[in-house]
């Protein structure tokens, strides 16, 4: 199952039986005014073994937090790999404050890999 969260704040929820297209050819790499963009990703270690209603609250939780911030343009939430993927706009210490909102409503949430354009 994959929960894919866009900047438009709508949540779409899918289960796949075929594997799905690699997240490197669906998350985008620069915005709508061909800016490039950071990504961070971050690690929610057993969240695919829990049941299906704490599933449904940590993806809610981290849907809100991410609504609160402009700068989002892509998120993914990978429960197979019990992965998130978020694309924003560059901005000082955008990554670090995202994710640690993020840690604050989903507290075992890790950030395991982040890319900001170097300026």
């Amino acid at each position: 199952m994959k929960i894919r969260i866009y900047a438009s704040s709508t949540l779409t929820t899918r289960s796949e039986s075929r594997p799905g297209l690699p997240l490197w050819q669906l998350a985008p790499t620069r915005d709508s005014t061909g800016r490039r963009l950071t990504d961070f990703m971050m690690l929610i270690p057993r969240l695919r073994s829990r049941t299906p209603e704490d599933i449904e609250r940590a993806s809610r939780d981290i849907q809100s937090v991410l609504a609160l911030h402009q700068d989002v343009v892509f998120a993914d939430l990978n429960l197979k790999l019990n992965l998130l993927w978020v694309s924003l706009r560059p901005s000082p210490g955008a990554i670090s404050e995202l994710a640690a909102a993020i840690r604050l409503r989903v507290p075992e949430a890790v950030l395991v890999a982040h890319y900001a354009e170097p300026h």
